[in-house]
């Protein structure tokens, strides 16, 4: 079958879970993303167990498989299993439940089954908060806490569970499918769920495109192994999954965190989804600026698409106050602006914590509003002139505008890189792109011949005329610290050989123009003149 007959089916999937949700009273309701989202992965982690089990043991393929063996025997399989998946028992599996769904209480069979998965992989699958405590793999009761309706409580977990049961899915095919499958699913499945950001460190989705390039231009062709890979406000996952698909899910540790407890339940679905369940560990919820639980530890890679301006006056005295205040914030904490408190840029902040979080040979992209580049004053321009006077700065692409759907604020990537830098590449992609319309706003997409020219034109040093330019460091200072490409662009002046002839004709064209405009400058004098007499004249 092909990859885009799975891709039809599971957004099928998708959609009557949705449709169940609507005719529970859930459409639109904050409580619907749980109910799609959870079953979805449910649904997931019972096709991948049934998967990962059958290529230990071919004969093992149902619940009586399953339910024949001995303990001893199923505690053996469960060891041989390890983390490639989560950790099932026979009764937990979907066609166990699907020939239970006509008893009675059976939201409460369904329940308890999502709960005892998450007691029982509590230690792979939960996600930390920034005070320690724990956010199980599911729910603790889904249908129950969801649905006010008690009478609709087992009409909708039966149709959940009939539906999930009768979505048939090869997961050998699937899985070889790989992470352009699955990102993309993961996109459809949160589409209607992530439009107000997912909360305060999820502002924007990060389009795919801008992934992509990110992780193109930041590991370019390296092959690392055993590397980290962090995002102080990783939402959902998007640049993360990227950077992880580009050097290898076996290869690299995921770290992240974020405010929203619903951007963290996300992002451990979508590392479910890829491959990098051996990361959950390391995904926490809370807040970076204040408590950042990675703060001791040093990252080979770090991207980030940061909120670039929030409220964030009731912690700016706590974060004045952190002790390694002047190390990990060189450049000065932003003021809070009286007259709007929502227009701090912390963005600022989160630019220098990347920084201070890298590795000696770390290398970062984080997504920063244009304006950032030739601001001349402020924290702004201490951190750019730290990143040249350091030589760290790797290069910057200036977006088109209306590259993120929600935001008209243009932004561009900058790319960071602590080892040793001789060159310099400024792109500047805004011309770059195709406008189309995305329900009332306006975006600009990307095609893959543009992305292809952005990451060739910066890792190949490419000097391409009104579109990137390759500097040292030296010619960086002269322009007072300018991350504009536009301002390196050399000036051309276009030459026409004229006759004799020619050159009076255009003489005398262009003083008819000058003539005809100072007529109509008198003309509109006039005009006002007799205006203003009228006026008087009515007084």
């Amino acid at each position: 079958m092909e990859h885009t007959d799975f891709s039809n089916k599971a957004k099928q999937l998708i959609d009557d879970l949705k449709g169940i949700c609507a005719s529970a009273g859930l459409g639109g309701d904050a409580n619907e993303y749980k109910i799609v989202t959870q079953s979805f992965l449910y649904k997931f982690l019972n096709d991948k167990f049934l998967h990962e089990v059958g290529k230990l043991d071919s004969s093992l393929k149902s619940y009586d498989d399953l339910k024949a063996l001995s303990d001893d025997k199923y505690e053996l399989l469960m060891i041989k299993l390890g983390t490639k998946t989560a950790h099932l028992k026979p009764e937990h599996l979907l066609d166990y439940l699907f020939s239970h769904s006509n008893d009675d209480d059976f939201a409460k069979l369904f329940d308890n089954t999502l709960n005892d998965i998450a007691v029982d992989n509590s230690d792979v699958f939960s996600v930390h908060t920034a005070g320690n405590t724990e956010i199980r793999l599911f729910e603790e009761e889904l249908i129950s806490d969801a649905v006010n309706d008690k009478s609709q409580h087992d009409p909708t977990a039966r149709k959940i569970v009939n539906k999930l049961a009768n979505s048939r899915f090869e997961l050998d095919e699937i899985l070889s499918a790989g992470f352009d499958f699955f990102s993309t699913l993961f996109e459809y499945m949160i589409k209607d769920y992530n439009k107000d950001g997912g909360g305060k460190y999820a502002e924007y989705y990060t389009p795919h495109s801008i992934a992509k390039i990110m992780a193109e231009i930041l590991v370019g062709d390296d092959r690392p192994t055993n590397v980290t890979a962090y995002d102080p406000a990783a939402g959902s996952g998007t640049l993360l999954m990227n950077i992880a698909h580009k050097i290898g899910q076996d290869k690299c540790t995921i770290y992240s965190q974020d405010m929203s407890q619903k951007s963290s339940n996300l992002l451990r679905l979508n590392l479910i989804l890829n491959g990098l369940s051996h990361s959950i560990d390391h995904i926490v919820q809370g807040n970076t600026m204040t408590e950042p639980r990675h703060v001791t530890k040093k990252f080979d890679y770090i991207v980030s698409n940061p909120p670039f301006k929030l409220d964030f006056s009731e912690d700016h005295d706590a974060i004045t106050s952190l002790p390694n205040l002047n190390d990990r914030f060189f450049a000065g904490v932003p003021n809070v602006p009286k007259q709007s408190k929502d227009k701090m840029a912390i963005y600022l902040l989160f630019i220098q914590h990347i920084i201070f979080s890298l590795s000696g040979v770390g290398r970062a992209a984080v997504v920063v509003p244009t304006g950032f580049l030739t601001a001349q004053s402020g924290i702004e321009k201490s951190i750019r002139e730290k990143l040249v006077e350091q030589k760290w700065l790797k290069g910057v692409v200036a977006m088109p505008s209306n590259i993120f759907a929600t935001t008209g604020t243009n932004v561009s990537v900058i790319f960071i890189d602590k080892s040793s830098q001789n060159d310099v590449v400024l792109v500047d992609a805004s011309k770059l792109g195709k406008k189309v319309k995305d329900g009332k706003n306006q975006k600009t997409l990307l095609s893959h011949d543009d992305e292809k020219k952005i990451i060739n034109a910066f890792n190949k040093l490419e000097q391409i005329d009104d579109f990137s330019v390759v500097l040292d460091y030296s010619e960086i200072k002269n322009k007072n610290y300018s991350f504009s490409a536009g301002q390196y662009f050399d000036i051309k002046i276009e030459y026409e050989e004229l006759s004799a002839s020619d050159f009076k004709k255009k003489l005398k064209m262009h003083e008819e123009n000058i003539s005809a405009m100072h007529k109509e400058r008198s003309d509109l004098e006039k005009e006002i003149i007799a205006g203003i007499k009228s006026l008087n004249y009515g007084e």
